[in-house]
């Protein structure tokens, strides 16, 4: 009986504190998305003496004409750069996929560089290439690289490889049978593009597009570079908060940003519910054959669009080794000195490593976790579900906007939490939640492949749930967990809108030292930053592929034949 009333209480012990976990979990999704969106939504609603005036904010910037304006050019470059982009990477994807072009994980690994330079790369360089000074300013004729045009080719750049990976995705489960029907009943090429191809496709399609739209419609490092004076909504609230100090119309602004936002965020989740699986289990992969003037054909069209690629980054580094475009063309590294310049120089460059390396660490074990209660937990259905929608929605939101709600809920001097502001956690807190989704959905999809009888003996063992989560269910899943860390890690590195409001002067990163330095003018120290982020994030991805490779050798040798 004792030994009986001993594992009764084990048993509500372990209970316990796996609610204790979700709670947390929970208030972890309240205080880093719920609350500062709740806060912003009120700083919406009232006057610079925080009085309660309605919709009188709104009223106020729909009757400016010049404010307006900011929602027009924001979808008009939403949707050039999604067009443009969308029919790029499918081409690039089918070349990839359906060709038998040469080079293909050549091209695969240069298309992935831009992922691992903040978007204010691209902008900078093209000063460079077809501004006032540019080497090839002749290509564009009496066009200005300042406005829509630069914008719209600084964005096609930073987007384009998120796009390629989710056609690549679509378009590699095809079943080969329904080619070899085709090819049967003597259909024309065209013919089977349109009626087999694109109809298997259509859904990796419209979630490609959404996904390209949200990005363009949010982002903030290339209009602010090369924008000039065409304004956008993400523009709009860094002029409003830091030029103009009006934090009210800053929130405004961060609320009608939103809105395009969760509605795209919606309906890629509606058509991601709508696909079937294109593979059953008698599916037959499929295998391009061999055509020259195809196979040809494609491998001109990729092997350009690397050129770009390499083009553009190959332009920044340029521009950070040289003493002063375009008089003196002579090799310095001085610009990577930073010294006496405005943007913190080498102390930012560490700033924004020990930030990268916290929200690397941190938010892969609390991301994990959270997804691991959510999936493998039988208690407390409804918290976990809870915590699950939670989950999801940072997806939803643009950085601005959750930076700029950090600034009205963590500032506020009724905040127990008012502390945080300023320091290196606020920064890891806003980074981990602004990229909180993807990582929480990796965790699923990894523990979603785990039988769910390895808990079931663990239990029936008298195992602690924490002793199996440590033992099996970490060392199993250690090929998520380290693509995690990495994704965290690049992207903490390279992010600057959702941070921009909330660095303090001990605590500047060196995305937004490549802002602060571009708005000094000192173009060729902004691009040794960005290069030097660039270089970090690539050294990053060769460690994380070497560590990787060593820990799998080890901890999983399982999976070795």
């Amino acid at each position: 009986m004792a030994r009986l009333a001993d594992w009764r209480y084990k048993i509500n012990s372990e209970t316990l504190l796996k609610l204790l976990f979700l709670l947390a979990a929970l208030a972890l999704m309240l205080i880093g998305l719920a609350l500062p969106l709740y806060t912003m939504l009120l700083k919406s609603l009232q006057n610079s003496s925080g009085e309660f005036i309605g919709l009188m904010n709104y009223r106020y910037y729909f009757s400016t004409p010049a404010l307006v304006n900011s929602i027009l050019n924001s979808f008009s470059i939403a949707l050039m750069t999604t067009l443009l982009v969308v029919v790029l990477a499918f081409l690039c994807a089918y070349g990839i996929t359906r060709t038998c072009m040469p080079g293909k994980k050549l091209f695969r690994t240069l298309t992935l560089l831009p992922i691992l330079a903040p978007s204010l790369l691209p902008a900078i360089s093209l000063v460079y290439i077809f501004g006032t000074q540019g080497y090839m300013k002749s290509l564009l004729g009496d066009t200005s690289i300042y406005g829509p045009v630069g914008i719209v080719i600084g964005m096609c750049f930073w987007i384009f490889p998120h796009a390629l990976m989710i056609l690549i995705t679509a378009l590699s489960n095809s079943d080969a049978r329904l080619y070899e029907a085709a090819k049967a009943m003597k259909t024309s090429t065209f013919r089977t593009f349109m009626t087999v191809t694109l109809p298997g496709v259509r859904y990796g399609l419209m979630s490609c597009a959404f996904v390209v739209f949200t990005l363009a419609i949010t982002d903030f490092g290339v209009p602010k570079v090369i924008g000039g004076q065409f304004s956008l909504l993400a523009t709009d609230i860094y002029k409003q908060v830091v030029g103009q100090q009006n934090f009210q119309m800053g929130a405004v602004v961060s609320v009608i940003l939103l809105l395009p936002a969760v509605f795209t965020f919606i309906a890629d989740r509606w058509v991601q519910r709508k696909q079937t699986s294109q593979l059953s289990s008698r599916a037959v992969p499929y295998q391009p054959e061999p055509s020259p003037m195809r196979d040809g054909l494609f491998a001109v069209l990729c092997y350009t669009v690397a050129a770009v690629i390499l083009l553009i980054i190959g332009t920044a580094v340029y521009a950070s080794l040289i003493q002063f475009w375009p008089y003196n063309l002579s090799f310095t590294l001085t610009h990577y000195s930073f010294d006496g310049l405005g943007g913190s120089g080498w102390e930012s460059w560490f700033n924004s490593l020990k930030m990268a390396g916290g929200v690397a660490v941190i938010g892969t074990l609390v991301i994990f976790t959270n997804a691991w209660l959510v999936e493998k937990s039988k208690e407390f259905a409804l918290l976990r579900q809870t915590v699950h929608l939670f989950a999801i929605l940072p997806m939803a939101v643009p950085g601005m906007v959750l930076g700029l709600a950090y600034i009205f809920f963590f500032n506020h001097p009724d905040n127990p939490l008012n502390l945080l502001y300023g320091t290196l956690a606020i920064l890891i807190l806003n980074t981990l939640i602004h990229f909180y989704t993807v990582c929480h959905l990796t965790s699923m999809t990894a523990l979603k492949q785990l039988d769910p009888e390895f808990e079931s003996v663990g239990a029936s063992l008298k195992v602690p749930f924490w002793r199996t989560y440590i033992r099996v269910t970490l060392p199993v899943s250690l090929p998520a967990v380290l693509d995690i860390s990495v994704y965290l890690f690049v992207n903490a590195m390279t992010t600057v809108s959702a941070v921009v409001f909330l660095y303090g002067p001990d605590t500047r990163l060196a995305a937004v030292s490549v802002l602060h330095l571009d708005e000094a003018g000192y173009f060729a120290s902004a691009a040794a930053m960005a290069v030097l982020i660039l270089l970090t994030s690539m050294g990053v991805k060769v460690l994380h592929a070497l560590v990787t490779h060593l820990l799998l050798k080890k901890a999983q040798v399982w999976r070795q034949r």
